[in-house]
């Protein structure tokens, strides 16, 4: 089947952060991929760095208005929206304020109150699902960008394996040469749990810190097809690819690489 949607979750899309080959990445294969004649999603955390009025954001009320439980506690859902006009393509935001500043700091939440990063990513990629479900949008491919956006293949597996939305889709763990957070919190098995995630697919995590490595295992393990898109990335990771016997896209540093890696979206 051709390809003809792609959603991207992505951790970091410049320039709404500053550059690094992550960020880079978050814009540019959107657009190359849009260019081909791919509609695409394109989904980021709004981290309080974000300046809404120079930037253009703006909420979608017919989008926000859900409310996320974790661990007991209801947050509420608010999808935000700006259009990359160079790209021309719309990059949808994830908000709350419990999870990102509603003020502009200097640095990211993830950084500055990692002790929040497990929930954190859990409401990220509950808002991404609940929102591509509202847009009544079929993916046929999803790629993960950033260790926030690990848990997707884990949700899409279990809870939402029957979802008209995602039961088709083929999704791509991509790997990249980023800052690891600290040890996510070892409850995070626990409200997964909560949150209706079956106990058999959280065994690696429960009751113990969850490692950078740990949640990358998590996610590849539901993943359908890897890229590897810095030339240096963990070992321990990239060591965990390389046992599972799945689709691998190994790291292209050409002026090719997005039509490399619009050729691989077909091959899956």
């Amino acid at each position: 089947m051709e390809v003809k949607k792609v959603l991207f979750i992505s951790q970091e899309i410049a320039p709404y952060v500053p550059e690094n080959p992550m960020s880079v990445m978050g814009r540019a294969l959107p657009q190359g991929i849009q260019e081909r004649g791919v509609e695409v999603r394109t989904f980021m955390p709004k981290y309080g760095t974000i300046a809404e009025r120079s930037n253009q954001l703006h909420e979608v009320i017919r989008l926000s208005g859900m409310n996320v439980i974790i661990d007991d506690t209801d947050h509420p859902l608010i999808i935000k929206v700006a259009t990359l006009q160079s790209a021309r393509i719309q990059v949808y935001f994830i908000y709350n304020e419990d999870y990102f500043a509603n003020s502009r700091i200097h640095e990211l939440e993830t950084t500055y109150s990692p002790e929040d990063n497990d929930e954190r990513s859990i409401f990220y990629v509950r808002g991404v699902i609940e929102t591509v479900r509202k847009l009544r949008w079929v993916p046929d491919i999803i790629q993960c960008n950033g260790w926030i956006s690990a848990l997707a293949p884990l949700y899409i597996r279990t809870i939402y394996s029957d979802d008209p939305s995602f039961r088709d889709a083929k999704i791509v763990t991509a790997l990249y040469n980023e800052p690891q957070p600290q040890d996510l919190d070892p409850r995070m098995g626990e409200k997964l749990h909560a949150d209706g995630i079956p106990k058999n697919a959280l065994k690696s995590i429960t009751g113990k810190p969850v490692t950078y490595e740990m949640l990358m295992a998590l996610s590849l393990k539901h993943a359908d097809a890897v890229i590897q898109c810095d030339e240096m990335v963990n070992e321990t990771v990239l060591e965990t690819v390389q046992g599972m016997d799945m689709p691998f896209m190994p790291f292209d540093g050409s002026d090719e690489r997005v039509q490399h890696i619009y050729d691989f979206y077909q091959s899956l």
